[in-house]
């Protein structure tokens, strides 16, 4: 049934299925949407469909740089406000994200794809409160469960916001994201938005 994650046969082949899952998942809160649609948050918070894919994606990226031990410039200080990361800016569009979401997501496959041991020792960043001072490494096993739980997590956050733009929910959306054989319920169609507020201009 294409709303479950195939089956599996192996730890490797369910781990990567399962974040595939949840990003297809994630993605499809954004079907139907506009640019404008996707900066709209909930009534009482500050995240958006947008703002949430462009942070999976980032997130993505982050702990692929951290399994290949690689710096990708200044990290963000204990202090600083990390909002940023969690709204479109003036200058990003929603197929903008989404293709930049599409692409981290090629790339935490393809460096998966490469590692023989899901075991292999990924080090723990220093410095920073959010990380474990007493844990010395994790391993790229580890970061895969971590990154199926974010993806999950946001995309539970997606579904909220996208329900309070439209009333959409998920398996609607994905079956009519995906054109799904004889879906057992209706497929979502485009609707006048109801609830939700604009996200603040960037200042």
């Amino acid at each position: 049934m294409p709303g479950f994650a195939p089956p599996a046969t192996d730890e490797r082949t369910a781990l990567t299925a399962y974040l595939a899952h949840q990003r297809r998942a994630l993605r499809a809160t954004a079907h139907g949407l506009t640019t404008e649609q996707a900066r709209m948050v909930a009534p009482a918070g500050e995240l958006s469909i947008g703002g949430l894919i462009k942070h999976a994606g980032r997130c993505e990226h982050f702990w692929t740089d951290l399994i290949l031990q690689r710096q990708r410039g200044p990290q963000r200080k204990a202090d600083e406000s990390d909002a940023d990361e969690f709204r479109l800016a003036p200058d990003e569009s929603l197929a903008g994200v989404l293709a930049a979401y599409a692409e981290a997501a090629e790339r935490t496959d393809a460096v998966i794809a490469g590692i023989p041991d899901l075991g292999q020792a990924v080090p723990v960043p220093r410095g920073l409160p959010w990380f474990p001072e007493e844990v010395g490494n994790w391993s790229v096993r580890w970061v895969l469960l971590h990154l199926i739980e974010e993806t999950a997590r946001h995309g539970g956050h997606a579904d909220i916001i996208r329900e309070s733009i439209d009333g959409a929910t998920l398996y609607p959306l994905l079956a009519a994201a995906e054109a799904w054989p004889a879906p057992w319920f209706r497929p979502w169609e485009p609707a006048a938005p109801t609830i939700g507020r604009q996200q603040p201009p960037v200042t």
